[in-house]
């Protein structure tokens, strides 16, 4: 398998951190599972080592990079769900560098589930869980609904389809965060525009350059303020279809 590539002066300027070598051992250990899984199952078309390192480790730790200082130092031992992880990313690295926290890798592919729970039982990553289920039913589960610290979203689907699937499962103080790459003013007037309906606000939009490709991606953070109406999420496949603020029954 090929190494993983370091890159200890990307991690410090673009996040000021940087993984211990054990932490790099085991970024090398989920890279070559991924590659083995890849051969049974389509789990990620990145699969070159600067490529995997980018817009696999790279990106998922810059969507937390705010609690990162909490990797080296005393854990709260927080919730969080990764909605849509697919091969599991951004969650699988995040469960590796926070091990005190719960990771729920939630996926409505039952296939791409099973790869998961392959990989955690490989790589002894106990705090992570995956999850067979779309968040539209999730969210309206009481042992899930309202008690996630975080919610990540990464190539899912519409910033306010996100926001529908997200805030239901977040507590009040929770916060979703949307990996977005550009980020437009007609999308954050449309995505503000709704998150009052779901108990929601736009805390911040980091926008950061990617270290090896010099792309731009922004991290859009919405905060939990109030409860979210027991009506939301709406039915499986209505956020994606009919998006809060767009068109005839999206109300």
């Amino acid at each position: 398998m090929p190494p993983l590539p370091d890159y200890p002066q990307h991690w410090q300027q673009s996040l000021h951190w940087q993984p211990s070598t054990a932490l790099q051992s085991q970024f090398q250990r989920l890279y070559e599972e991924i590659l083995i899984a890849n051969q049974r199952l389509n789990l990620t078309r990145i699969v070159s080592p600067d490529d995997f390192w980018e817009k696999h480790l790279w990106d998922a730790l810059q969507g937390v990079a705010p609690w990162l200082p909490e990797a080296n130092g005393p854990d709260p031992g927080r919730r969080l769900i990764d909605i849509g992880s697919g091969g599991g990313f951004p969650g699988l690295p995040i469960a590796l560098v926070f091990p005190h926290w719960s990771v729920t890798l939630l996926d409505s592919t039952h296939k791409k589930v099973a790869a998961l729970e392959t990989l955690c039982q490989v790589l002894a990553i106990s705090n992570a869980t995956p999850v067979a289920q779309r968040a539209e039913q999730l969210g309206h589960q009481p042992n899930h609904r309202e008690t996630y610290d975080l919610a990540l979203l990464r190539a899912v689907g519409g910033a306010n389809s996100c926001a529908e699937y997200a805030l239901p499962l977040l507590q009040v103080g929770g916060q979703a965060v949307l990996y977005r790459g550009q980020w437009s003013a007609a999308e954050a007037a449309a995505l503000a525009a709704i998150l009052p309906r779901l108990g929601g606000e736009v805390l911040e939009v980091r926008a950061t350059t990617t270290p090896l490709t010099a792309g731009i991606r922004h991290t859009v953070v919405v905060t939990k303020v109030q409860a979210t109406p027991p009506q939301f999420p709406r039915a499986p496949g209505v956020p994606s279809r009919s998006p809060l603020g767009k068109g005839v029954g999206a109300d």
